[in-house]
């Protein structure tokens, strides 16, 4: 690659799904010694108030606020609290923390202007569970700095990217910057599927009334490849339960003679998908868009280094649906996978039993136009009509959203496309990602409103495992690029 950063980025248009590819070389169009003074003030304000914003960052994580489990209720609204000082410090006009069905959200505003765009930052405070904590090196709520990076659950997802508009739209704040009004929306939920957000936003729509949304939340394809993730894929999510007999039973007395529901669950998961990956549940691609020779072309020109991905996860041999590439795989396909699965004795040592039940959780990540509603009845539909006589199944949808695609030719995307290129010296490459945000879509419907999502995340740093981290460097870094999404964004 050139030093004038000659790329390939990836073009999807929202209509037509069809990717523009363009090799082109990139220039900043602004006078080098006004870029070179903006660009140094917030260098120099990030250096003089890093101690103290990582200090705030680390207040935060701190707090376990792990909405999966209940025990956490109390953290959830300690949480919520925090991030309403921490926005009132920042400089917004107000902060409430606002009741919901479930734990509360953070709504936040400053208003320069009420005839002013209005931009929406939407993040969530909740995190993952931390277990198993035997696999952490370091104690997940409890900050560390090392190697360069900050390790602890959150530290990117999503307290750490949440926390990067804050102090973006802090240093707007403080130098008089600011021309377009801004409002935060922060929810306890997400890591749960967000039941409570939609119910929130109906409520409150012109509460939340604004002209774009804005969204850290996502990943980059690398640190040294900025990328601006255009497509999300859907979700559907159910648990299964399995019943064989009545109780538990000794494996000597009745092993042959009675189903072992674990062996019955094990065998109906492993049907869903055949050897060359394809998944099985009738119906299932129906309304699934087939990308075209063309499309896939150009997708085959993103820069991808599969041994380094292998080597990264240290598997020697990857797995997907044959005859689609790894970036096909995540980006543009759906997916079924077991996200936990349990019955039985789990305990030190032998016992010799059938256990009466097993359960699985069960996840497809979707692509646009599948519907999750009518993919979470047809999975349903399929396990009970396909489970033997020899056990009873009980298949429950737990939530579920649909996918997203965002126009390249929105101007708030072009200001973040800009705010990238300012921040990390090269365009930014459009590109759909594998993961899901239900909320996104449904914004969408609700509100009215398109969704940019600006997201600084690596697959290094390990969201939803053991030792999340992330690069302290990219903090500064996308600071820098969301200061730059909302001064671009005036000029609009």
């Amino acid at each position: 690659m050139s030093k004038r950063y000659s790329l390939f980025p990836i073009c999807i248009s929202e209509k037509s799904s069809i990717f523009a590819v363009h090799s082109l070389s990139w220039r900043c169009n602004y006078g080098k010694r006004n870029l070179k003074t903006s660009m140094t003030m917030i260098k120099k304000y990030v250096e003089e108030n890093e101690a103290r914003m990582l200090e705030e960052l680390f207040s935060l994580i701190r707090i376990p606020s792990v909405s999966a489990q209940p025990d956490h209720k109390e953290d959830m609204v300690r949480c919520a609290e925090r991030w309403k000082e921490l926005l009132l410090e920042a400089g917004v006009d107000k902060a409430e923390v606002m009741p919901s069905k479930g734990n509360p959200m953070v709504y936040a505003e400053r208003i320069v202007d009420p005839n002013a765009k209005t931009v929406l930052v939407y993040g969530h405070y909740d995190v993952m569970p931390a277990e198993p904590f035997e696999l952490w090196k370091t104690e997940p709520f409890e900050p560390v700095i090392k190697d360069g990076r900050l390790w602890a659950r959150g530290a990117d997802d999503d307290k750490g990217q949440s926390f990067i508009q804050a102090k973006a739209f802090e240093y707007i704040v403080k130098n008089n910057l600011l021309k377009h009004n801004i409002k935060f929306i922060l929810e306890g939920e997400e890591e749960i599927g967000s039941p409570s957000l939609s119910a929130f936003c109906e409520k409150h729509k012109e509460l939340l009334k604004c002209d774009v949304i804005l969204v850290s939340d996502t990943s980059m394809i690398a640190k040294d490849i900025p990328s601006l993730t255009v497509g999300l894929r859907g979700l559907a999510y159910w648990q299964i339960e399995v019943t064989g007999p009545n109780h538990d039973l000794h494996s000597g007395h009745f092993g042959g003679a009675v189903a072992n529901p674990i062996n019955v669950l094990c065998k109906l998961i492993t049907d869903v998908t055949d050897k060359d990956g394809k998944i099985q549940f009738p119906n299932f691609y129906d309304d699934v868009e087939e990308v075209s020779k063309e499309e896939r072309a150009m997708v085959a020109q993103i820069p991808f280094d599969e041994e380094a991905y292998k080597k990264s996860l240290d598997v020697e041999e990857l797995f997907g649906e044959k005859g689609y590439s790894t970036i096909e795989h995540t980006g543009f396909r759906p997916s079924f996978d077991v996200c936990g699965i349990w019955g039985g004795y789990q305990g030190e040592g032998a016992k010799t039993v059938i256990p009466s039940k097993a359960y699985a959780k069960l996840s497809c990540r979707l692509v646009p136009h599948q519907d999750h509603k009518k993919i979470g009845q047809l999975v349903v539909d399929y396990f009970k009509r396909v489970a033997p006589k020899t056990v009873k199944v009980n298949i429950e949808s737990l939530h579920g959203g649909q996918g997203y695609v965002c126009p390249i030719d929105l101007p708030a995307y072009k200001a973040a496309e800009r705010g990238f290129e300012m921040a990390f010296g090269k365009r930014p490459i459009a590109a759909r990602r594998g993961g899901s945000i239900p909320i996104i879509a449904a914004f969408e419907e609700i509100l009215g409103v398109k969704t940019v999502l600006m997201g600084f995340g690596l697959e290094s740093n390990l969201i939803h495992s053991p030792n999340e981290n992330i690069q302290l460097d990219m903090y500064w870094q996308a600071i820098e690029a969301v200061i730059n999404f909302h001064l671009e964004y005036d000029k609009l």
